[in-house]
């Protein structure tokens, strides 16, 4: 009987035989793979697998480091289990909170804990890491039955899992274990503590911020960059979360599994109406300065509906609102600019007419009538068709675009002339304590399922063009958010629940061949978190109907 199974290394592009059994780690040794940085763990068909994993039938392996999103997620799981132990070993009564990314990093804060979060403590929880992963401890993965699972957590007072793996509904659960210190993870994590020499944490408001390496560079640590205004919208709904009882997602699913769940779609629907109303407030109280509502924000982050529902708030508040198309200002084609691979560059702040753009806009400004151009994106020209603006007493002009925030963009308009609005899905609710959910997966999952249904695009589509989007967004979008004036939380605390109904079948028509596989099976994981409920209370104006369909909007 044949006992050896053969691999196939994308690293290196070499079949080679192994014993049954074998781990990827010592086929990693064996192959003698250089990676830019070190190894975290391995994609085996297309499936992200810890380096402990054991190969019984032929495979397709491709190891990973922290400059793939896959190996950097990793990471990220396993240091906050070293921070995790390091508060639990020097604070028995205390535990971590993983709340949310934030400044370059991820916000902490100490359940149970009356102390403050000072420079003392946090060097005493920085030395304790260090300690933990100059050992070289050992992670371990294991898996029994979940209800056995859930007494190991009850036993420990960690609630927030007992609550997530009650709500789950599956009949073996994985832990991880360092010395007799267990936690929960939704993935795998790397095999010792030695793989993490690499993070920091940095005091921030009344917590403070765990830094990873960069993804860029991942021989540095991500930088820190102070974003009070990200963290001020995020504290605000992590608060009204706590005051709904709802700070982790098994919290959300014992709701779901009753009716009383449509009365959340409601208040999360009026809280969000109220948010938009506040900021209509905020621009009739800046009149008549602020002539020019700027709108910005990523991908599917909700910015179309988001500025139709701001149109009404300022009707009600007595102004006439205008959407002017900042596509109108692209260049002909042939003068866009193009990116490092000789691709025309249209995210780029360049393949805007800038010089068209100020000039028009400080007519406008004067009281001027201006004749504004619209761009063909059939034949890649600017076209003229008589099509004017002029603004009276009490009109506002609406932009929407990746460079509304950009201040190269209309540096030759006084800064009171412009209201800034910044539009992002921030997710506040967690799996659990130690869980975070990224806010990225918001969008890509919104804008999955609005390419399946109204693109013709399929996830596999959607998934492979994400990278690219999340470039354009880090050079062009990130980096001037906090120039907004008021930020706008699109996110809603039902919305995954009922994403996952739409999301899951479309992820599944995915190839498990095919490089976007990996994602699409990591999404797939993530959403089963979730309890599904049905979108039929959802309103028509709702933001979510963007995405899904219904909506009372034209686009």
């Amino acid at each position: 009987m044949d006992n050896t199974v053969t691999i196939f290394c994308k690293n290196n592009n070499q079949f080679k035989d192994y014993p049954m059994g074998t781990t990827l780690l010592d086929i990693y040794k064996d192959l003698k793979i250089k990676l830019n940085y070190d190894v975290i763990a391995a994609r085996v068909n297309y499936k992200v697998e810890s380096l402990n994993f054991r190969v019984y039938k032929p495979k397709n392996i491709e190891f990973i480091d922290c400059s793939s999103s896959s190996g950097l997620r990793v990471y990220q799981r396993s240091i906050s289990m070293v921070m995790s132990k390091a508060v639990a070993d020097l604070l028995p009564n205390a535990s971590l909170r993983i709340e949310h990314p934030v400044s370059g990093g991820y916000f902490c804060t100490i359940n149970n804990y009356a102390g403050a979060v000072d420079d003392s403590l946090i060097n005493n929880i920085k030395q304790k890491m260090s300690d933990i992963i100059a050992q070289d401890k050992p992670i371990v993965s294991e898996e029994k039955q979940t209800p056995a699972v859930i007494e190991m957590f009850r036993l420990k007072g960690m609630m927030d899992k007992v609550i997530l793996l009650e709500t789950l509904g599956v009949p073996y659960s994985r832990f991880f274990r360092i010395d007799d210190f267990i936690d929960y993870y939704n993935s795998i994590l790397v095999p010792s503590t030695g793989y993490l020499s690499l993070f920091d944490i940095v005091p921030y408001n009344n917590g403070m911020v765990l830094l990873i390496p960069d993804k860029e560079n991942p021989s540095q640590i991500t930088k820190f960059i102070d974003q009070q205004k990200m963290f001020d919208i995020f504290n605000d709904f992590t608060k009204w979360n706590k005051t709904l009882g709802l700070s982790n997602v098994g919290d959300f699913n014992k709701i779901a599994s009753d009716s009383t769940v449509y009365n959340m779609i409601k208040v999360s629907e009026a809280m969000q109406e109220k948010q938009i109303a506040r900021i209509a407030d905020m621009i009739k109280e800046r009149q008549p300065d602020s002539r020019f509502i700027m709108i910005s924000g990523p991908s599917s982050s909700g910015k179309t509906t988001f500025s139709k529902r701001l149109s009404i708030q300022l009707v009600v508040n007595g102004l006439r609102p205008f959407v002017l198309s900042l596509d109108n200002y692209f260049v002909n084609r042939e003068e866009t600019p193009l990116d490092e691979n000789g691709q025309w560059d249209f995210e780029a702040l360049n393949a805007l007419d800038l010089d068209l753009l100020n000039n028009q806009l400080q007519r406008i400004l004067n009281g001027e009538k201006v004749e504004i151009p619209t761009f063909n994106f059939e034949t890649g020209k600017r076209e003229w068709h008589g099509d004017t603006v002029q603004l009276q007493d009490g009109d506002v002009l609406i932009m929407e675009g990746i460079h509304a925030l950009n201040p190269d963009m209309c540096p030759s308009i006084p800064q009171k002339a412009m209201f800034k609005v910044y539009v992002s899905a921030l997710t506040s609710i967690s799996l659990d304590d130690h869980n975070y959910i990224a806010t990225t997966d918001t969008r890509l999952l919104r804008r999955i399922v609005r390419d399946y249904k109204f693109r013709n695009y399929s996830a596999r589509d959607t998934i492979s063009r994400w990278p690219s989007v999340r470039k354009g967004e880090e050079k062009w979008i990130f980096p001037y958010q906090e120039n907004a004036d008021v930020m706008f939380n699109s996110a809603m605390l039902f919305e995954f629940a009922v994403l996952r109904r739409h999301a899951e079948p479309i992820l599944a028509e995915v190839p498990q061949y095919c490089e976007e596989y990996s994602e699409a099976h990591r999404l797939l994981k993530f959403l089963k978190y979730f309890t599904t409920i049905q979108d039929c209370e959802i309103p028509p104006t709702s933001l979510l109907r963007e995405f899904l369909g219904g909506s009372s909007f034209h686009y």
